[in-house]
């Protein structure tokens, strides 16, 4: 059966280079080595019947497990074909099984339901340890991200704290600073008072001795 390729690290991980290559270069289906037979493949191109409505991802993700299923199917008639065969006559009806199971037995003679089971069980077996790895994926990707966002909050919660002590610092300095604005005008009155009194004397004392000279000026003039 033919292959495709599909990322399986695009499920959680961002590759550009891989993306650009897919991008650029057209799609060839090659032959998989024999170890990689029975493996998931890397690309899943046809549409799953899933709204992906509420979930965005979801209509990719079941067409990378649909294509993971197919892809695990081996030469002649086993579970895959037979369950290909009942979804398409009726899961529900009856007679899909049974008409499935005589088509399996003419091209397989041997087939038995034992066998179909175990094809079965090794299906789900696949499927259960592709879930199990991407879902760890998720789980790890899911830890580092709430943990880094708790780091981030509890920075960014100290680096509040450490704001609102410096405008506290603000608020009380500039509280400090109009109170002593406030009492500048009281606290130098004294000093105030103080010139102007010497002023006041100054004018005093000149307009009293200039009165004197000016007297004796007067004398002079008259009696001399």
């Amino acid at each position: 059966m033919a292959k495709e390729s599909f990322n399986w690290k695009g499920l959680f991980i961002n590759d550009e280079t891989e993306a650009s290559v897919s991008t650029n270069q057209p799609s060839v289906a090659t032959p998989l080595p024999p170890n990689e037979v029975n493996k998931f493949p890397n690309h899943a191109t046809q549409p799953s019947t899933y709204d992906s409505i509420s979930n965005p991802f979801l209509k990719e993700i079941f067409e990378v497990y649909e294509k993971g299923f197919e892809s695990l199917n081996a030469a002649g008639f086993d579970f895959f074909e037979l369950y290909k065969s009942v979804l398409a006559v009726g899961i529900s009806n009856p007679q899909s099984y049974q008409m499935a199971f005589t088509m399996g037995k003419t091209i397989q003679s041997d087939l038995t339901k034992q066998f179909l089971l175990e094809k079965a069980n090794f299906y789900v077996t696949e499927i259960e340890k592709v879930h199990a790895k991407y879902d760890t994926i998720g789980k790890t990707k899911k830890t580092d991200l709430e943990n880094n966002l708790t780091k981030e909050k509890l920075n960014l919660s100290k680096s509040i704290e450490e704001s609102n002590t410096k405008i506290l610092q603000l608020q009380n300095e500039l509280e400090t600073k109009k109170a002593e604005f406030q009492k500048m005008d009281s606290n130098n009155i004294e000093q105030f008072s103080e010139i102007k009194l010497k002023m006041e004397a100054n004018d005093l004392a000149k307009h009293k001795i200039l009165d004197s000279i000016n007297t004796v000026v007067t004398g002079i003039n008259q009696y001399l």
